[in-house]
């Protein structure tokens, strides 16, 4: 409590904390929401994941700000709505299936793109399917006729009658287009495109589903696949969180036994171990990394396990074994060897202990460079490619030009949530040092 109350008195402790205790909360929520087997799914992809979302899409809230009215993806299926669709017994084989999608639009831009997914049932006759498109103002477009095989998909941008009959003109423009308009504008009201289907066997059926790919989706955007950033935002989270605790945790133990270990024994241990961290000082850290995840593996784990190791001999040992030296002269701990007390037990019980308050705001300002550093391999792609992080999501920004196109939501919610992990737990760390170091108080 004493502790507490000296980190209140300074708003850079509080305000730090505050944000820590977000990043922990989006940590405990991210695999309540989404198991991690489930992220993986979603990130990896595949056919079918993320059909129903569009490409390189800004977030749904990019609607809030004034004068913003860009559409939303739209979909209409008729395995989940039956009134869409409508089934006429013409003959002993033969039946019309007859679907009707009803598309509202009070949006001021053009939707990417319209596809209509088909799935059907048959033994040798494939369905037949003819497409028509209306406009509120009464004027009727004639689209593609198909045959349904199993399960195939449709795309309006791609439709060869359309192209012929509006040469030149976009495909989102002729359908949803206000023909009166001087310059491209979309009409307002209620569009409605007609599928007239045709099967041929008794127990042949057909199902269809329309999506309105929009300009907007979900709470963070999608990316060049189509995948909901909302997923390596979540993950990210947690697994920034966790590696970087795992780093610190296991490097500063490690070096506060080693640098104890040193001074206790002294000789040629002490001198062996200056050596070794002397060399490890000198070492490009980064370097190494980049070399490993070319040559070797872009395994997170690998990458982490790698910076552990060359943390342990870092520059905390020499930190550590001057405040060791001191610590060795008190004079509990010649009181302590006068009763008999074995050398494990005067390094792990009266030696360490005495340091570990002081240690703490180093151990805290090292979370952030972790996380840093594996952004930082991503970006230059060499991070781990099965992983949801907030590097990767930089990293295939910075792969597909997201700034040079314009999708700066794309780059800016990853690096707010890495400069707010930054910031957080830097002036966490800050005050730390201040209430541990009685000489920082008044600085």
């Amino acid at each position: 409590m004493q502790t507490l109350r000296l980190l209140l008195r300074y708003p850079s402790a509080a305000f730090g904390m505050v944000i820590i205790a977000m990043l922990v909360a989006l940590a405990i929520y991210a695999p309540i929401a989404l198991p991690y087997s489930e992220a993986i799914r979603l990130w990896r992809g595949g056919e079918g994941v993320w059909q129903e979302s569009p490409k390189n899409a800004r977030p749904s809230w990019y609607n809030y700000f004034p004068g913003v009215n860009l559409p939303e993806t739209i979909i209409l299926n008729s395995q989940t709505d039956p009134a869409l669709k409508q089934r006429t017994q013409l003959s002993d084989a033969l039946t019309d299936v007859l679907f009707t999608f009803n598309i509202d639009y009070t949006y001021d831009g053009f939707p990417q793109e319209v596809a209509i997914f088909f799935t059907s049932v048959y033994k040798e006759k494939r369905p037949h399917v003819t497409l028509t498109w209306h406009t509120p103002d009464g004027r009727k477009i004639q689209l593609d006729d198909l045959t349904v095989q199993g399960s195939e998909t449709y795309y309006v941008a791609q439709d060869t009658r359309l192209a012929r009959s509006f040469p030149g003109q976009p495909a989102m423009e002729v359908l949803f287009g206000d023909p009166s308009a001087t310059k491209p504008t979309p009409l307002h009201g209620t569009y409605t495109l007609e599928a007239a289907g045709l099967v041929f066997e008794d127990d042949a059926d057909i199902d269809a589903k329309v999506v309105s790919y929009g300009q907007l989706y979900g709470l963070a955007g999608t990316d060049h696949k189509r995948r909901d950033l909302t997923v390596a935002l979540l993950w990210g989270a947690p697994i920034a969180l966790a590696l970087g605790l795992i780093v610190s945790i296991v490097s500063s133990a490690s070096t506060l036994i080693i640098a104890a270990v040193g001074v206790w024994y002294g000789g040629w241990v002490d001198a062996l171990i200056q050596r070794i961290t002397e060399v490890n000082m000198i070492l490009p850290g980064l370097s190494i990394l980049i070399m490993i995840g070319a040559l070797y593996s872009k395994s997170i784990w690998v990458m982490f396990g790698t910076l552990t190791l060359l943390g342990i001999f870092g520059a905390g040992i020499k930190s550590s074994r001057a405040l060791f030296l001191q610590v060795k002269e008190s004079p509990y701990i010649e009181a302590a060897q006068t009763y008999g007390a074995g050398s494990f037990r005067i390094i792990t019980r009266y030696m360490i202990p005495r340091i570990i308050p002081t240690l703490v705001p180093g151990l805290v300002g090292a979370i952030p460079g972790v996380v840093f550093t594996e952004a930082t391999l991503s970006i230059l792609g060499l991070g781990d490619p099965i992983l949801p992080t907030w590097g990767k999501i930089l990293s295939d920004a910075r792969f597909n030009g997201a700034l040079f196109q314009g999708h700066y939501y794309w780059v800016l919610e990853p690096s707010v949530l890495l400069i707010l992990t930054g910031l957080g737990f830097a002036m966490f760390g800050f005050a730390l040092d201040r209430v541990f170091n009685p000489r920082l108080r008044d600085v």
